[in-house]
């Protein structure tokens, strides 16, 4: 069959969603691939597809234990002969994993690039006929990268070692990272390369400032009460006491950090996969694993470390193309501390001075004058029209010339040379005769009290803004004094002027992103009811509910209410193995009774075959009893119909090949007839 074909056949999508076609075409073509792609712009099919259409084995390099094996049991669900190697396995996995390696059954292999560090490992792909190496998650690669894994370097030597093409697939990459894939994975020869733009126009994005952030938290995830979110925290302490306060609101929350025991850590995935409406509240280390397409929401307690860092984390929501929506708080002291963490690691100057870069950059969105969506892409070098799903977008920010106020701090800061922290230089600036200012001698600065018409509040955000347009920096070796930057003095000298955000300023308490409702208030209690069904099948199944089917699925049928199998095979999501598995369970839900169907028919549902096989069955009711209503009745099985439906015989020997004589002689020519009018 070909990749469109297939496309349908088993992950039961009628067309490729945008960008996906071209790659699939090269991969199978057996192009050497680079392929950057949006979180949840469907990157795994890219890779899955071509190693089903492709003869032999297709390796799958992946980071994560639970995101492989969460991809082969969707793999399998659809029916695809997939499988990992992993050290989650059970003996009878990887007994089974190698059996049908070598009786050629296997399509997909997923495995972690330290098994590459085994020396058999390589032998072993050799041996079982290897055509394809796909890597996922290939930022991993690079140093430059937010994930660097050293073992991913050990695939470079693979490809080499097997001579088949690679084809790998990142969702977050700039310039340096994509240069750094290329060296590493194609000895530097480039590959084709398809950047498909980092746009997730299903992903509301809001940022507020800190203002009583616990109740910021408490006050978003009640708004969204029931359906799945992360919370994002900088520190593990954070993690539990947010999850015990989201708890103790009437929240099904728990928490996830590095220093938990590993099997404590796979319980909370696990939970995770398979609840619905659960909240983790999580550091970091909640990270690439987690391929739940139906999370709702991602809030950030805290500061994320980098743009690509908040880009990947958002990334988690909506991957089913769904609405979801996203709120991350910061303060000022989120920013002192991500530059601290900067300033205080051991990289190289060079790497040092690229982490300000990205630091910088997410700051920008944060202190956004205008919509953040145009200047998020703009960090990965796109562009775009204002995107109307953002906060700036829902309310325009309400700016003003800070000239002044900015030329005041800088002052402040020039004047007690650079040697003081943004609290001292407040004081400054608002005449407040603190001991400190006294002994100082501070009160005589010429930029003593000129600042009284903000009150500290308000100065703190506007240094706090200062800092985002990367003005001024805490220096490490004055302990977090605030030191200008050369973009800062063209400012000083009255060469340029700034804009700052007044609303900021006035940090009014915000209500976050309106609630944005996944179907219309008519539709909502049947979305419920094939959710309850979903999480039935998934308990059942010992599977997470969006293996049976995804959010975005489940939203379709309850806006095109399917009657019948047929129509149920043109919900988007539901392939041929799904519709056998599990399409008469929601049509029940939907429908209320089935019409009973038998099973040779069921598999043709959706398909041109089926309607087909309803004709035939018509023609051979009209004959049943021979052409005169007289004969000893006689009819086909529904094996021979749907055969006939498949194969479409165009003369009577063929037909009288499937059916047989006695029944090619009663049924031949009307099924002939019915085959050449459905041409």
């Amino acid at each position: 069959m070909t990749a469109a074909m297939l496309l349908r056949e088993v992950f039961g999508f009628d067309a490729f969603r945008p960008g996906q076609q071209e790659i699939v075409e090269a991969v199978v073509a057996g192009e050497n691939t680079l392929a950057i792609m949006p979180t949840g712009g469907g990157k795994s099919l890219c890779f899955q597809l071509p190693a089903i259409v492709r003869e032999g084995v297709t390796v799958v390099i992946s980071p994560l234990i639970a995101l492989m094996r969460d991809q082969v049991r969707g793999l399998r669900e659809a029916g695809v002969a997939a499988g990992a190697l992993t050290s989650g396995n059970t003996q009878d996995e990887t007994d089974e994993v190698f059996h049908a390696l070598e009786d050629g059954s296997l399509k997909l292999l997923y495995m972690a690039p330290e098994r590459l560090a085994s020396g058999g490992t390589i032998n072993m792909l050799k041996r079982v006929g290897v055509r394809l190496i796909a890597v996922d998650e290939a930022h991993c690669v690079s140093q430059w990268g937010h994930d660097f894994r050293p073992d991913y370097l050990r695939i470079g030597e693979l490809r080499r070692a097997l001579q088949v093409p690679l084809a790998a697939f990142t969702a977050t990459a700039d310039a340096e990272t994509q240069a750094e894939i290329v060296e590493k994975l194609f000895d530097g020869s480039e590959p084709a390369k398809f950047l498909r733009g980092f746009d997730r126009p299903n992903i509301h994005l809001a940022f507020a400032v800190k203002d009583g952030p616990r109740a910021q938290i408490l006050n978003f995830a009640s708004a969204r009460k029931g359906q799945s979110g992360i919370v994002y925290c900088g520190t593990r302490a954070k993690t539990e006491g947010l999850a015990k306060a989201l708890n103790d609101a009437g929240h099904a929350a728990c928490y996830y950090h590095g220093g938990m025991e590993p099997d404590d850590r796979r319980h909370v995935e696990n939970r995770f996969q398979q609840e619905d409406g659960l909240i983790v509240c999580a550091t970091v280390a909640f990270g690439m694993g987690i391929d739940k397409p139906d999370i709702r929401w991602v809030a950030h307690a805290d500061l994320p470390k980098s743009i690509e860092g908040y880009y990947q984390e958002i990334g988690r929501a909506g991957r089913d193309g769904a609405p979801a929506e996203t709120l991350t708080l910061f303060g000022p002291d989120d920013i002192r501390f991500r530059r601290q963490q900067v300033d205080e690691g051991l990289a190289p100057p060079e790497r040092r001075a690229a982490d300000h870069g990205r630091l910088n950059a997410l700051l920008g969105l944060a202190e956004a004058l205008r919509c953040r969506r145009q200047n998020l892409l703009s960090y990965f070098g796109e562009t775009s029209e204002p995107c109307g799903n953002c906060d700036l977008c829902d309310k325009p920010a309400e700016v003003f010339d800070g000239t002044t106020a900015v030329r005041m701090a800088l002052s402040a800061a020039l004047r007690t040379e650079e040697w003081f922290g943004a609290g001292h230089l407040i004081d400054i600036l608002r005449g407040d005769l603190t001991d400190k200012i006294q002994q100082r001698g501070h009160d005589s600065l010429p930029t003593f009290g000129v600042g009284k018409e903000y009150d500290k509040r308000q100065w703190q955000a506007i240094f706090r803004q200062m800092m985002g347009h990367d003005l001024i920096r805490p220096d490490r070796e004055r302990h977090g004094a605030l030191r200008m930057t050369e973009a800062a003095r063209p400012i000083l000298r009255g060469e340029a002027s700034i804009e700052l955000r007044r609303d900021s300023i006035r940090a009014a308490r915000g209500t976050g992103p309106k609630v944005r409702m996944l179907v219309s208030e008519e539709d909502a209690p049947l979305l419920s009811a094939l959710k309850a069904k979903r999480r039935y099948l998934a308990e059942q199944g010992g599977v997470p509910a969006y293996i049976i089917f995804n959010d975005r699925t489940l939203i379709e049928m309850a806006e095109k209410r399917p009657m019948t199998l047929d129509e149920m095979a043109q919900v988007g999501g539901v392939g041929a193995k799904k519709l056998e598995s599990y399409g008469r369970d929601f049509l029940q839900v939907i429908a209320g009774a089935v019409e009973d169907t038998h099973p040779a028919r069921r598999k043709l549902a959706g398909r041109s075959e089926g309607e087909l096989y309803d004709r035939l069955l018509e023609a051979q009711a009209a004959l049943a009893r021979g052409p005169h209503g007289v004969d000893k009745p006689m009819s086909c099985t529904a094996s021979a119909l749907a055969k006939v439906a498949k194969l479409r015989p165009n003369d009577a020997a063929q037909i009288s090949r499937v059916l047989g004589e006695r029944h090619a002689e009663r049924f031949g020519d009307a099924f002939l007839e019915v085959i050449a009018n459905s041409e």
